[in-house]
């Protein structure tokens, strides 16, 4: 799976991706390229043995799908929207409010006296909103303003806490003191992207 530093990419990315050129890229055998994130994961679910990450159930399979995808189009969009605006000085920004609501939405999927999405074992969703929620601390952490809180979301608090905690989710979680430097690097940069936008950004 090309990865590496992702303001280079590589000709590997190119040639395996040509119609997104962006990762992640799963390169299995010689099939020809499986490319974007949730699709990645439904492949490995499907291929190779193991518990099954998608309900059993076609109605679960859905909600898991949509909520999956909720949280790649709508959560991921938001929270970047909102790093830039924190960084300018703008904790109160609607792109910070956009967060908080979509959180409290995730938190209500969460099944009622159970330790994960997927139920007791970590599932399709559980990946997907694992993905947002590692990020999302790397942005308080930057920007200095919290937006995931015991005091609003208690439930999805303890999610993060039982998914972070798996020993396959700690091998397969990316360093994050090494997404906190990367970030903390462009905060000029999205200084300026917010000063078009944001009255009082920094000079």
């Amino acid at each position: 799976m090309p990865g590496g530093d992702l303001d280079d990419k590589s000709e590997l990315l190119f040639t395996h991706n040509p119609a997104q050129e962006k990762v992640p890229v799963l390169l299995h055998g010689d099939r020809a390229a499986v490319c974007e994130w949730l699709v990645i994961v439904e492949y490995v679910d499907e291929t190779f043995d193991g518990p099954p990450l998608l309900p059993a159930d076609s109605h679960g399979r859905a909600m898991a799908r949509f909520w999956a995808r909720f949280v790649d189009d709508k959560c991921s969009m938001s929270m970047w929207g909102a790093l830039i605006w924190m960084i300018a000085g703008q904790a109160h920004s609607e792109p910070a409010k956009t967060v908080k609501d979509n959180l409290t939405l995730l938190e209500k999927q969460l099944p009622e006296g159970k330790r994960f999405f997927g139920g007791e074992t970590i599932g399709y969703l559980d990946i997907a909103v694992g993905g947002i929620t590692l990020w999302l601390g790397v942005f308080e952490e930057v920007a200095g303003v919290p937006l995931l809180t015991e005091e609003k979301h208690p439930a999805l608090c303890r999610w993060v806490r039982e998914y972070a905690a798996d020993e396959t989710v700690k091998w397969c979680l990316p360093e994050r003191g090494h997404l906190v430097a990367a970030l903390t690097a462009r905060k000029e940069q999205y200084v300026g992207l917010a000063k078009p936008a944001v009255p009082h950004a920094p000079k």
